[in-house]
């Protein structure tokens, strides 16, 4: 079988191993694929892997040869799957390779937010406590999370994990998500409807998928029923966010801060209106790329080719 992988680079920079492909035919990997060259590289690859190149309905029909299709993320909307299936070709995803590693990132941009750690620190390299009169600074306000309150919107598995994160450091959490489980709810953390959670909440987490329903939940709106000084967290979809409210919002003050790793175009683009928006931080899309996280990621795209070709699919978003 011929492999190839469209666009490898950011899951695999050079510190992990094609080797586990290379076992299952004869792979070509290319970094990165301008949409152009989608067709021309795929070539007689009869299963193809992408991450974040397109493949569309038009580069099925131009590639009949093709039997799978692997996408390295959780996310696959970049993939026609319903022309994928008419074609009768499997479309997997790798749907649980970074649960902790994001978790654990939306709790470190709470954290930066809440004491400004890389600044202070440049600012004392810089010389700025060794010219000080008092034996300590401090340049922004400084925040206790133990007794807050964290809403979490979309409370599966990522979103279960900050939670566990929030709880252990002293706060409370509110959990809205479409299909409640009461078996996650404890002292501490207990589901209720949106505008609850909007009002309630000193810091609101977003981990839920990008749906037509959930595109722009946070818009001037829903941004008005929230506590002022708020504190917004999103490392799940950019599009959750309307981002012009938001930044007027933070220029307002009505929004305290913002740690955002996705934007709603990405690479984000120079006038996106966050960029001058005051106290927000924003990273580029980086939650997922631990390496252990993206070593599971391998592992899982692996097992789903494996299972492809002995003829039990796993993981398939086009059954």
């Amino acid at each position: 079988m011929e492999i190839v992988i469209l666009d490898g680079y950011t899951e695999n920079p050079g510190d992990l191993s094609w080797e586990g492909f290379e076992k299952l035919g004869r792979l070509k990997v290319y970094d990165r694929t301008d949409p152009a060259d989608v067709i021309k590289r795929i070539g007689k690859a009869e299963a193809v892997i992408t991450n974040k190149t397109p493949i569309t309905a038009a580069t099925l029909e131009a590639c009949p040869q093709i039997k799978y299709i692997g996408v390295l993320a959780t996310g696959y909307n970049v993939v026609d799957v319903a022309a994928a299936k008419v074609r009768g070709i499997p479309v997997t995803n790798i749907p649980t390779y970074g649960t902790d590693a994001v978790g654990q990132f939306a709790i470190a941009l709470l954290l930066e937010i809440c004491h400004h750690i890389g600044y202070h620190s440049e600012a004392v390299h810089k010389g700025k406590w060794e010219n000080n009169k008092d034996w300590c600074f401090w340049d922004y306000p400084l925040i206790e999370l133990a007794g807050k309150t964290m809403g979490i919107i979309g409370f599966g598995r990522i979103g279960r994990t900050t939670g566990r994160i929030a709880q252990a450091l002293g706060m409370k959490v509110l959990a809205y998500d479409e299909y409640p489980n009461p078996s996650f709810e404890n002292e501490s953390c207990k589901y209720t409807d949106l505008d609850t959670l909007l009002a309630q909440s000193d810091v609101i987490a977003l981990h839920c998928p990008l749906f037509p329903s959930t595109e722009g939940i946070i818009n001037k709106a829903t941004i008005a029923k929230m506590k002022d000084g708020v504190i917004i967290i999103n490392n799940s979809r950019g599009p959750l966010i309307v981002e012009e409210d938001l930044a007027q919002a933070l220029i307002n003050r009505k929004v305290y801060a913002a740690g955002l790793d996705v934007v709603s175009t990405e690479p984000i683009l120079g006038n996106n209106p966050l960029l001058n928006a005051p106290n927000c931080l924003i990273t580029p899309h980086i939650s997922w790329a631990s390496r252990e996280s993206r070593q599971r990621l391998m592992d899982i795209a692996v097992s789903n080719l494996q299972a492809f070709l002995v003829g039990s699919p796993v993981n398939v978003v086009n059954p």
